[in-house]
């Protein structure tokens, strides 16, 4: 299903990700869904492999008017307990770290072990104008309360701080790796560190806590990712008021993705610092959901109109589009820029 005849012209999100004006409005997603990435594909089908997702995310991407995917680099990742599949999961859920013994006894995945070829194999399906963006396996806080619990990691943080740092670095060093590899593909455009800091009201730890053991693994994400001269997106969700200077100017990230209305609206982040790091997306999906197509697209046009002028901006949800999401609703935020 073709929305619209717009090719993916890649050079539009780097100008949004350099505060720059794009030639025209350009979208950001994080993510979508299985049904709507076929929807917008035009296709169901059985997928024997990652490489046949790839494609369709590609085609749904593409079809929508999007100028990049997101995609995993590889199959890296940390291995918890089995989760129960649910809406809602505890942070206590799946915990496998819980003591000095556990975390040795833990068997460490290595990021070079794991294959990285889908970003080769999937270049000539891209073409020329479209590049990939790369999601990690999470991020470094959210492993660390995978595998530690985070009930657990609040005691441990004050009972055993030397093995919170370990294992801290023992995630985030591996993350690095990841990124490292992932960024020397040429079908890699952007990437974007995935770990959610805050609830709607105060950040999961202390700001302290954060700079000390999770900021300064972000920070090494983010220059090897500078080094292969690609940019480096942050999303977080919850409260980041207070560390919005790190993100900025410690971490030196190029945007800043997830927005949610009851914390800070995007447009107010927008005022506060556009123009220092890209707003992306932040159409809050409760507004979303709740609200009519008329109000959607009148919301999503004066940020285009806005953003037209000063730059650095591009138009999407405030976290990503999960399937409760009408169809209709995500048609009228995302035609508020293909249509004007």
């Amino acid at each position: 299903m073709t929305i619209s005849n717009r090719q993916p012209e890649f050079q539009n999100l780097l100008k949004v990700l350099r505060c720059e004006v794009p030639k025209r409005p350009t979208l950001f997603e994080f993510f979508m869904n299985i049904p709507l990435y076929e929807k917008l594909a035009g296709r169901k089908e059985h997928y024997n492999s990652y490489l046949d997702i790839m494609k369709l995310i590609i085609d749904a991407y593409r079809n929508a008017g999007y100028d990049y995917a997101t995609v995993y680099a590889s199959d890296f990742k940390f291995s918890i307990n089995n989760k129960e599949h649910k809406s809602t999961l505890s942070l206590n859920e799946g915990m496998v770290i819980t003591d000095r013994a556990s975390f040795d006894a833990y068997d460490w995945p290595d990021p070079e072990s794991f294959d990285y070829s889908r970003l080769e194999k999937i270049e000539d399906y891209l073409g020329d104008n479209m590049k990939l963006m790369i999601m990690g396996p999470d991020g470094v806080l959210e492993n660390v309360t995978k595998l530690v619990g985070y009930d657990n990691l609040c005691y441990m943080l004050f009972d055993d701080p030397e093995l919170v740092q370990e294992i801290f670095d023992s995630v985030g060093s591996r993350l690095v790796k990841y990124y490292e590899i992932a960024a020397q593909y040429n079908s890699v455009g952007v990437l974007i560190s995935n770990d959610d800091w805050g609830f709607n009201s105060q950040t999961l730890l202390s700001v302290d806590d954060l700079r000390k053991y999770v900021f300064p693994w972000h920070k090494r994400i983010v220059e090897v990712i500078h080094k292969a001269s690609k940019p480096a997106v942050l999303h977080s969700c919850g409260y980041m008021n207070d560390v919005m200077e790190d993100i900025i100017t410690y971490m030196g990230f190029d945007g800043k993705h997830s927005y949610e209305d009851n914390i800070l609206s995007v447009e107010e982040s927008y005022k506060r610092w556009g123009g220092r790091i890209a707003i992306l997306g932040g159409i809050d999906v409760n507004f979303l959901i709740t609200s009519s197509e008329e109000e959607i697209t009148k919301r999503c046009r004066n940020m285009i109109d806005t953003s037209m002028e000063d730059g650095g901006y591009a138009l999407g949800s405030g976290n990503s589009i999960p399937d409760y999401i009408p169809y209709e609703k995500f048609m009228a935020m995302i035609k508020s820029a293909l249509d004007y």
